[in-house]
């Protein structure tokens, strides 16, 4: 980074914000899981409720989580820098080209629920299926994906945390995991979507901010119309090559329309393999599981979308500012390739204001997206490779307590490998478009493992390995022969991640089919099915069954006792009232208590009656295949094609329509992803609150 760029806030300001706020969603995972062990029917200290949250999160939450865990660093950073680097094209292109895998990981989503139901991670589901070479190659590219995104998340976190505070690199990418292990730790999945709730709720609101603050409010730029001017008058100080006559203002950008297919493949790759989006879909109700992706995947769309088309081409705009950070001098290429694009426009913007507003939602895109892949690795190493080769006699104790430690395990492992990094000279944008290169290969074959019956053994394996090595010969034979060198230049250039992440997902979508068709399997799914089935039919749900048959009215804090050492709480013994609270009062109070978990046992039921007729998922099915084309068809073909092929370049009218589209989407967006949550839980709240006061009056009474 140059060092003319001065910061705009004090160090102080860059440690406040990466611990204090991570240590205070710590404290608010701690009441969160007082409230949950006391009052409802999941306990924290089960290994099932830590790692599945249970498999009963609701289509509102299960959105939110899924905008959260697929809101990165990248995805305010990259798309800034996209939008920076192509204009327009570049936040439409990063959206669209990532949109596509939420939406049809809505089918995989369906699938697992059908024919996998009571599975942890999907890797269980190929070991089951494949046996253990094949169960130890997919664990090896999920864990790369997870490493990837994690160390991702961190590098372009701490990189824009610095060049807004001043604060030491090293410490910002130890220091902004710490946070979130602790809160993982003391809640698990279920509370880890509740934070992820609030983190979504400050994104939203954050990115509505800027968007007033840049086209209705701010004096630099303050309406569309200035936007579009300031934008033809960058286009002809520094036009963009590969553009239609080097315009910011038109879909027509060659190099745009690579990275959108570059995006699309390693989109692919970081969805289909990465544990956390399985466990979205392990952890949802049969029946919602399908609306929920589809949701998220649309409320997603916004946040790149919209955050990109306002400080990403406000960047462009200021550049000759004098208010602009590196004034006179446009930013270097290695800047914007470190994301920092956002952070020069929304210091040159708001000043402090700016800066804090950006920290503070970068922060929370890292956290939330960070606290999924603790989960996820967690679940990995504790269900994959410690209960499946190391102790497969382990008890619930022994799983709940791996899960805990390997979460602080995999946090101490994304910010070496950050740091690594950085060390290197590599940046977020050269990771970003290599990243689907390294994984891509095993895509189709994942998929294929809960969708294909037909897809073999052989299939499955062959096409990951061959995806991974075709995938790394044409990376390094296009950068050679196009650039005659091999340097971190020519290996992070367009041409040649595009020649890789291409030959990665079609080789192993080739070969796995072409393997599978010489000799193909005729899997019938039962054993699949019958993944974890011993836990379901001795374990959890006789026990929640007994649990409610011996409930008997007594104190709030005696009606159920948890048992830490094992995965399902144990019932408690009948109480008798306390002496002072007459016998009425006191079985109205246990009435109360228990319309909570009343409520949770129907809807557990009902669930469980879903999970053994996979049948009555197939109207979920369908809507997940006609959502999977129609929209994608729409997103990246009859959208955008048509104004690439006709060269359009935006008129003032048709700019302004395109920014308040933008404006339209991110509100649908919080609407969906903040309200929706609110709405479905409403009730239970209604509840809680009905119970905590019941409680808290019999302890005064008692008293």
């Amino acid at each position: 980074m140059s060092s003319s760029v001065s910061t705009v806030l004090p160090v102080g300001a860059g440690y406040g914000v990466v611990v204090g706020i991570g240590f205070f969603f710590t404290a608010v995972m701690i009441g969160i899981s007082m409230l949950q062990n006391r009052y409802t029917n999941f306990s924290t200290r089960t290994s099932e409720e830590f790692n599945t949250a249970s498999r009963s999160i609701k289509p509102g939450l299960i959105a939110a989580g899924i905008v959260s865990a697929w809101t990165w660093a990248a995805t305010l950073l990259q798309s800034s820098t996209v939008a920076y680097t192509y204009g327009v094209a570049g936040p439409f292109w990063y959206a669209a080209g990532a949109t596509v895998q939420i939406l049809m990981f809505s089918i995989l989503a369906c699938k697992t629920k059908m024919n996998a139901p009571r599975c942890h991670t999907f890797l269980e589901i190929i070991q089951v299926r494949y046996g253990s070479l094949a169960h130890c190659v997919f664990i090896f590219f999920a864990l790369v994906t997870n490493i990837l995104v994690g160390s991702q998340l961190l590098l372009g976190g701490s990189a824009v945390v610095t060049t807004l505070t001043g604060m030491n690199v090293y410490a910002a990418i130890f220091l902004i995991p710490l946070g979130v292990v602790a809160y993982v730790l003391m809640g698990g999945l279920r509370a880890t979507f509740l934070c992820d709730y609030s983190h979504t709720l400050i994104l939203m609101v954050i990115i509505l901010y800027f968007m007033f603050q840049v086209y209705a409010q701010n004096s630099l730029i303050g309406s569309p119309a200035e936007m579009y001017n300031l934008l033809k008058k960058a286009a002809n100080l520094r036009p963009v090559a590969g553009n239609q006559d080097g315009s910011y203002l038109t879909l027509k950008s060659n190099n745009a329309l690579i990275f959108g297919v570059i995006q699309l493949c390693s989109g692919s790759g970081t969805v289909f393999l990465d544990q956390a989006y399985w466990q979205r879909a392990i952890a949802s109700r049969p029946t919602t599981a399908v609306r929920a992706y589809i949701l998220g995947g649309l409320a997603w769309f916004a946040i790149p979308f919209g955050f990109a088309t306002t400080l990403g081409l406000a960047a462009v705009a200021l550049t000759d500012n004098p208010a602009f950070p590196t004034y006179p001098n446009a930013p270097t290429a290695d800047q914007i390739s470190a994301g920092l694009a956002s952070a020069f426009s929304s210091s040159t913007l708001l000043g402090k204001n700016g800066a804090v507003a950006l920290l503070i939602t970068l922060f929370m895109a890292v956290t939330s997206c960070a606290s999924a892949e603790l989960i996820a690795v967690s679940s990995i190493l504790t269900f994959d490779i410690y209960k499946t080769y190391v102790k497969p006699t382990a008890t619930p104790a022994n799983l709940i307590f791996m899960a805990h430690v390997n979460v602080a395990v995999f946090g101490m492992t994304m910010a070496i490998f950050a740091i690594i990094w950085h060390v290197v000279g590599i940046d977020l944008g050269w990771l970003f478009l290599v990243m689907g290169l390294l994984i891509g290969g095993a895509v189709f074959p994942a998929a294929f493992a809960v969708t294909w019956k037909k897809q073999s053994r052989a299939g499955a394996i062959a096409g990951a390995v061959c995806g991974l090595v075709a995938g790394l010969t044409a990376w390094l034979a296009e950068a050679y022969v196009y650039y005659g060198e091999l340097t971190l230049a020519s290996t992070g250039s367009n041409y040649a991640t595009l020649a890789g992440n291409l030959a990665a997902i079609m080789t192993g979508l080739i070969v796995s089919v072409v393997v599978s068709l010489i000799k193909p399997d005729n899997y019938d799914w039962s054993t699949t099915r019958a993944i974890n089935i011993e836990h379901a039919l001795h374990g959890v749900e006789p026990e929640k069954a007994r649990r409610h048959e011996s409930r008997t009215p007594g104190t709030a804090h005696d009606s159920v006792t948890k048992s830490s050492d094992d995965d399902t709480p144990s019932p408690a013994s009948p109480v008798m009232p306390p002496a002072g609270i007459p016998d009425e009062k006191h079985v109205a109070a246990g009435r109360r208590r228990s319309s909570i978990r009343i409520d949770e046992e129907r809807q557990m039921s009902m669930d469980a009656a879903m999970e053994d007729d996979p049948s009555r998922l197939r109207s979920a099915f369908k809507l997940a295949c006609i959502a999977s084309f129609v929209l994608p068809f729409i997103m990246d073909f009859l959208i955008p094609i048509p104004m690439f092929l006709s060269h359009y370049i935006f008129s003032e009218k048709f700019f302004t329509a395109w920014v308040v589209i933008s404006f339209i989407w991110v509100f649908s967006s919080a609407i969906i992803s903040v309200v929706l949550p609110i709405w479905e839980t409403r009730g239970f709240f209604k509840q809680l609150f009905t119970e905590i006061m019941a409680d808290l009056r019999g302890r005064k009474q008692v008293s």
